[in-house]
C-alpha cells in the first residue's frame, strides 16, 4: 500500500496523452469514449487469420514515422513507438515546451509499466535469424524488447535524469506505476511522466496469449467482450495505451498549469493467477487501502471504472469486492468499463481508464460501457449513453491474470473551475 503524506506535496494531473484504438490525443480519445463507441473489429495484422483469436482492439492509422525520430524508431518496438507518442502529447497537454528542463533535467523522471514488452520487434529479428542467419540480426535486439525500453527511450529522448524506473506487476501495474509517481512527487521530484502503452498483437506475441482461458475466441466484434452479461464469455486484447504528466501541485500552479485531478490514494494486493473468486476480497481489501490513502469514505465515490475482465467468475468477484469495499454505496454508484470499446490493452488499459476517469471529473459525465446491455450482476452499470453527473471523486480498479489487484483513488482538483 501507498500513503503517504497527503499534505506534503501533493500529485497532480496536468496532462494526458492517448494512443488508442478509438483515437489519438486525448480530445479525440474522449470524443469517442463519451460517446460509446465501439473499435474492436477483426484483426487485420499480417500473419494473424489463421490463429484463433478473432477480434481486438488494433490502433490504426498510427504513423510513428510522423511522431518519432528516425533514429529512435529503427531501435525501439511498436509498444515504444505509441509511448513516445503519447509522452509528447501528455507534456505538450500539460503546457510543457520542448527543452522546458533543459536546465533543471533531474526534476523530471519517467515511469512505465509493461506486460508484454516488443513482440514485434523480436518476432522480425528472430525471423531474420532462422530465415537469414545471425548476421541479419541487428544490434537492439537485445534492448527493443526489453519492458524498460519505453521508459529509458522516453527519458534519453527528452534529457530527463530525474527517478525513471519500469513496472512489472501485470496488468495492474498500470496504476502501481502511477502510485510510484505520485511518490516520487511526494518525495521531491517536480514532475514525472508515467503510465504505459502495450503492443500484444504481432503473430508471435497472440501466440503467447491463446493460453489464457479468459481470452475470448468469439469471432463477432459486437459479443467478443461484454462483461457483467450473461453472454461474458472473454476478455478481447487490444494495443496502445496512455502516458500522463503528474506534478506537485504547488508547483504547477506556480507555472500557471491547469490542474486536471489529485492523485488521491493507492493500494494493491496480490491473490494468485486466475483465482478469481479470491480476487474478490483482494480487490476489496485493495479498494480499502486506497480510500484509506485518500482520506475519503466509500460514499464520496461518485464513479468507478471496473476492472471488467469477462469472465462470470470474475465479474462476479469483482461486483462483489465494490459492494464489500462500498457497503450500499457500491450498488448505487455508477460504474462503467470504457475498455469494451477498445480492448483490454493489459497495463495501458488501466491507464486509458485512468485517462478517461479524470476526463470524466472534468467534463461531468459518465461514459457508456459499449456493446454491454443486459447486466446480470448487481451494479449500477451505465450502457448506452453516457449519463451526467456531479463527479467529484473516482476509483480505478485493475485486476492482472497473474493475480495482482490495484485500486486508485482521484479527485478533481479543488481550483479546477467546475
Amino acid at each position: 500500500m501507498s500513503h503517504g503524506n497527503r499534505r506534503a506535496r501533493p500529485p497532480v494531473v496536468t496532462g494526458i496523452g492517448v494512443v488508442a484504438p478509438n483515437g489519438v490525443g486525448a480530445e479525440t480519445f474522449w470524443k469517442s469514449t463519451v460517446e460509446g463507441i465501439s473499435a474492436l473489429d477483426h484483426v487485420s495484422r499480417e500473419g494473424c487469420g489463421h490463429l484463433p483469436l478473432r477480434v481486438a482492439g488494433e490502433v490504426r492509422g498510427f504513423d510513428p514515422e510522423s511522431t518519432v525520430e528516425q533514429r529512435f524508431l529503427v531501435q525501439t518496438d511498436r509498444f515504444s513507438h505509441f509511448a513516445m507518442a503519447a509522452a509528447d502529447l501528455a507534456l505538450a497537454d500539460a503546457g510543457i515546451a520542448d527543452g522546458a528542463h533543459d536546465e533543471m533535467p533531474y526534476a523530471v523522471g519517467v515511469v512505465t509499466a509493461a506486460g508484454s514488452g516488443g513482440g514485434e520487434f523480436g518476432q522480425r529479428e528472430l525471423q531474420h535469424l532462422w530465415g537469414q542467419g545471425p548476421t541479419y540480426v541487428g544490434p537492439y535486439q537485445s534492448i527493443a524488447w526489453f519492458y524498460a525500453a519505453s521508459t529509458g527511450q522516453i527519458s534519453i529522448r527528452g534529457g530527463f535524469k530525474g527517478p525513471c524506473g519500469v513496472v512489472a506487476s501485470d496488468e495492474a501495474g498500470g496504476l502501481d506505476a502511477l502510485a510510484h509517481a505520485a511518490g516520487a512527487v511526494r518525495r521531491g521530484t517536480d514532475t514525472v511522466i508515467v503510465g504505459a502503452a502495450e503492443a500484444p498483437l504481432a503473430p508471435y506475441s497472440i501466440v503467447c496469449q491463446l493460453g489464457y482461458r479468459e481470452l475470448s475466441t468469439c469471432e463477432d466484434p459486437e459479443r467478443a467482450y461484454r462483461p457483467f452479461t450473461p453472454q461474458a464469455c472473454g476478455f478481447v486484447p487490444g494495443e496502445g495505451g496512455a502516458m500522463l504528466v503528474v506534478e506537485d501541485r504547488e508547483a504547477a500552479l506556480a507555472r500557471g498549469a491547469r490542474i486536471l485531478a489529485g492523485v488521491a490514494g493507492h493500494a494493491a494486493t496480490f491473490t494468485g493467477a486466475s483465482r478469481w473468486e479470491e480476487s474478490r476480497e483482494g480487490l476489496a481489501r485493495a479498494i480499502g487501502g486506497a480510500l484509506d490513502a485518500a482520506g475519503c469514505a466509500p460514499e464520496e465515490i461518485d464513479v468507478v471504472f471496473a476492472d471488467a475482465l469477462g469472465l462470470p467468475e470474475a465479474d462476479r468477484a469483482e461486483a462483489l469486492a465494490i459492494a464489500d469495499a462500498l457497503g450500499a454505496h457500491g450498488t448505487r454508484v455508477p460504474v462503467t468499463a470504457p475498455k469494451t470499446g477498445t480492448g483490454r490493452a493489459y497495463c495501458g488499459a488501466p491507464v486509458l481508464d485512468t485517462a478517461a476517469a479524470v476526463l470524466a471529473l472534468e467534463h461531468g459525465l459518465v461514459p457508456p460501457t459499449p456493446n454491454v446491455l443486459d447486466v446480470c450482476h448487481d451494479l449500477a452499470l451505465v450502457t448506452g449513453t453516457a449519463r451526467p453527473a456531479e463527479l467529484r471523486t473516482a476509483l480505478v480498479l485493475s485486476r492482472g491474470l497473474m493475480g495482482s489487484n490495484a485500486a486508485l483513488v482521484l479527485r478533481r482538483d479543488a481550483d479546477t473551475p467546475s
